[in-house]
């Protein structure tokens, strides 16, 4: 009963949670936004490895794991993240509390079955630059800001083929709307101060599918072998776009009078990329023991559009992921020892985001720390996450990032009818 309250206060919390900025990086400018993380925070915090599948977590990077369970789930994770801004010149620091996905997940027989909702990437940005004429005197402000978030409702069943193999998919229903401004200021003693505004809206909808296969088999000495392939199609979201121009003036009291509105203007119809995408893995480890793994990922980010058309100076190229990771349980059955069942994990990754600025390739790197915590067959999940992304590099922006991750999987035999009242 707990955990059933536990649930509907968490997905009570979750539409509020869902309506707050996920980002500040001024890179989420450009492309569809900040491309977010797609895993629980326990994969998280082995570097984001998706080759895990077991009885009693939802691996939701890769659906092939659905069949493994034996418990149904219910899994939901956040993220406070602490971010310096830093330039050659100038820092800035920013700090958001986001949640990062809500999931459930049921075995039935040879099948599992998933369904949740995650952000898919996240728009929070704010430009700024100013420029001043010294012959009229005069200083020209421009300053772009965005917010706005796509978001994925998925569900996906998995399969298992036999004792080594499980097959699965994921069905995602990707919505959203991002909003963008562009602002123009004229400050001059000897005109009045003039100010226009530009007002875009996209309202983002479209299907996307992920499969997957998993593979595990026994060693000698009780270890085990895991192996796991994905694979994201290319596929296209329908953007609908609206804009508004405005002009603004500011009479000799500061007051703001707005001169010749406009209704919104009609702009075309896009088709945004979400470029294909593939990762393989592996992995060797002792069942409730330990693990260490690897995986690699490429993404066709060449292909990736902007909201808007072409914007000077920006290209974009195939990337790649690359993490290390795995965990260690000292004695996951010890009636002794609380600190003996506890998950302890670690992880690294490297990833180029496939963004080019000014010739500068946009790279992401950190490092992952985590426990999980067992209450019951539940956990809760704790991770630690420093990072870095971009550089300073041609008068760009370098971000600095520590997370703080919390997640909860919760674990029960929902649907299995009592044999004793």
């Amino acid at each position: 009963m707990i955990k059933k309250l536990i649930v509907l206060a968490s997905i009570f919390l979750s539409i509020n949670s869902w309506a707050q900025d996920n980002t500040a990086s001024p890179y989420s400018y450009y492309g569809l936004g900040e491309i977010k993380f797609k895993g629980t925070e326990e994969i998280r915090s082995i570097g984001g490895l998706g080759i895990v599948a077991d009885s009693i977590h939802l691996n939701i990077l890769n659906p092939a794991s659905y069949s493994k369970l034996r418990f149904s789930t219910f899994a939901i994770g956040s993220t406070s993240n602490f971010t310096t801004f830093k330039s050659d010149n100038v820092s800035e620091k920013s700090q958001r509390t986001n949640l990062n996905y809500i999931a459930i997940g049921f075995p039935v027989k040879k099948f599992g079955v998933s369904f949740g909702l995650m952000p898919y990437s996240a728009v929070g940005y704010k430009i700024e630059n100013t420029e001043f004429n010294i012959i009229d005197n005069t200083e020209r402000n421009k300053r772009s800001t965005g917010n706005g978030n796509i978001n994925s409702l998925f569900a996906g069943t998995g399969y298992t083929i036999n004792k080594n193999f499980s097959v699965g998919i994921n069905v995602n229903y990707n919505f959203g709307e991002i909003e963008s401004q562009y602002v123009e200021s004229i400050y001059s003693p000897f005109i009045l101060q003039l100010r226009s505004r530009e007002k875009n809206i996209s309202n983002i909808t479209g299907l996307s599918f992920n499969a997957g296969l998993f593979y595990s088999t026994k060693l000698k000495n009780n270890k085990n072998l895991y192996a796991s392939f994905t694979y994201n199609p290319e596929t296209k979201l329908t953007s609908k776009n609206s804009r508004n121009i405005a002009t603004i003036i500011y009479n000799v009291n500061g007051q703001e009078l707005i001169s010749n509105p406009s209704e919104d203007i009609a702009v075309d119809d896009q088709k945004l990329v979400i470029p294909s995408k593939y990762s393989l893995g592996g992995g060797i480890g002792v069942k409730n023991k330990w693990l260490l793994g690897t995986e690699i990922t490429f993404t066709e980010n060449s292909k990736t559009t902007n909201r808007f058309g072409k914007i000077d100076g920006v290209t974009y190229e195939n990337s790649a992921r690359i993490a290390f990771g795995g965990y260690f349980i000292p004695k996951y059955d010890s009636f002794s020892s609380y600190f003996s069942r506890i998950t302890y994990r670690a992880g690294f990754r490297y990833e180029n985001s496939g963004l080019v600025i000014r010739n500068e390739s946009i790279n992401d790197y950190g490092m992952n720390f985590g426990l999980g915590l067992p209450v019951g067959l539940s956990k809760i999940n704790l991770g630690f996450e420093y990072g870095k992304k971009g550089t300073t590099t041609q008068n760009l922006i370098q971000e600095n990032y520590f997370n703080i991750n919390v997640g909860f999987s919760l674990n029960d035999l929902w649907f299995r009818k009592r044999e004793i009242n």
